[in-house]
């Protein structure tokens, strides 16, 4: 495991840290790592990025720990993945094919496996500059006059242009349905609360607290990759839907952003989003950087002024694992930031934050009146479902027969939905 500390490059997190997450990224694809180094370069080769007498302490590394795979965390051009492996005589991948591995390896549901599959398309057609035989050789053109014909390598860029095609096409298929769902949510009475955040942060163990439900929740970075939602009981709230989202990560591939986007946009139809920390990670402010930054490109979050059209809730988790002094000082700093602190391994604090949650859900409701018709039995029962009915009683009558004045308490949302009803 090889971590590049490139001076010309600045990082949200130092060397040590980001070369700790890349160790993180290998154990959980079950990778056994075998030496750990970080490698200053002062100026990026562009054969190798790493000098020459850095490639050859790394193959002695090699050879000393009977090593058959290097990874590298950064970026590596296909001809600085080609030459290294050609020097080290072993299997090199980059940032990118590891998690790009994480992420095939985890895509449980059919959307899942489009969205991997289109980013590892994405990442592998820049990818068939080897010095295999086979990508060299022609096919011939049609007829006696037919020209020398495509290369293997022209070919497979062909097959593999065609497939994203098709993968695109499906994915589309996929947004054009969440879409639907997401309209058919709107037109329902219940609000949407995201869980969003660094991968590892704990919000499949926080999503798991608050619904009783069973998903995957590992000290693993990106255990959960495939979005799930769950119906929750909130104070006040008859019943609200949560969303747990796969998490993010610092230099998170750009094809992973974009295939994912039709799974993060269920982010941006959401009434609350809940940004779940591990205030026990050292790097928590680099991680809530590179979260906003996410957020940011979705479009949920203004990148020059930070502030948000949906109210953000800051949980600040993993409180189970600080000590009292470090507790203290947290307790203190959440007053002036409005953030909840929670433990989501042992409930300590979920309390305070279903009521945080509540508050936010409800707090644009207002009182109006309605005089309907006794006999529209559907908008009043609309309103005793869905409202927090104040007072009912008679208003005379009308061309329409007997009236009836209903005052309730609704949330801007509510009273859309209500002004919707035919």
């Amino acid at each position: 495991m090889l971590c590049p500390d490139i001076r010309a490059l600045r990082y949200d997190l130092d060397a040590a840290e980001r070369l700790a997450e890349a160790e993180g990224l290998a154990l959980a694809i079950g990778v056994v790592i075998v030496h750990a180094a970080v490698l200053p370069v002062r100026q990026m080769q562009p054969n190798t990025l790493f000098g020459s007498g850095q490639v050859e302490n790394i193959a002695i590394w090699c050879e000393q720990h009977e090593a058959e795979l290097v990874i590298v965390d950064g970026a590596l051009t296909p001809i600085q993945q080609r030459n290294l492996e050609d020097r080290l005589k072993r299997k090199v991948i980059d940032r990118t094919g590891l998690i790009l591995e994480i992420f095939g390896e985890r895509a449980a549901t059919a959307e899942g496996r489009l969205q991997v599959e289109l980013a590892h398309l994405d990442y592998q057609q820049s990818r068939l500059v080897r010095s295999w035989t086979h990508l060299e050789r022609q096919r011939g053109g049609f007829g006696f006059l037919g020209g020398p014909g495509e290369t293997q390598i022209e070919a497979d860029r062909r097959m593999i242009r065609q497939r994203m095609g098709r993968l695109r096409r499906d994915l589309e298929q996929v947004k054009k349905t969440r879409a639907l769902h997401r309209d058919r949510r709107g037109r329902a009475p219940w609000p949407v609360v995201a869980l969003v955040g660094y991968t590892n942060a704990g919000k499949s163990t926080l999503f798991n607290r608050l619904t009783g439900a069973a998903v995957m929740a590992e000290d693993l970075l990106f255990a959960t990759l495939d979005p799930t939602m769950r119906a929750i009981s909130l104070p006040g709230v008859e019943k609200a839907i949560l969303s747990d989202t796969v998490g993010f990560i610092s230099d998170l591939p750009t094809q992973l952003v974009a295939a994912f986007r039709a799974t993060l946009e269920e982010v941006t139809a959401a009434d609350v989003i809940c940004h779940v920390r591990d205030m026990a990670n050292p790097s928590h402010a680099a991680q809530r950087k590179q979260v906003l930054e996410v957020l940011a490109d979705l479009g949920v979050v203004d990148s020059e002024t930070g502030t948000s059209a949906i109210p953000i809730l800051e949980v600040w988790n993993k409180c189970d694992l600080l000590d009292a002094d470090s507790l203290e000082e947290l307790r203190e700093a959440s007053e002036g930031q409005g953030a909840v602190i929670v433990s989501a391994a042992t409930g300590e604090g979920v309390d305070g934050l279903e009521a945080e949650l509540a508050r936010l859900l409800t707090g644009g409701a207002r009182e109006v009146s309605f005089i309907l018709p006794v006999s529209d039995g559907r908008r009043i029962a609309w309103l005793h479902a869905h409202g927090d009915v104040l007072a009912e009683d008679e208003a005379g009558d009308s061309e329409q027969g007997p009236m009836r004045r209903v005052t309730v308490r609704l949330n801007p949302k509510e009273l859309g939905q209500f002004a919707s009803l035919s």
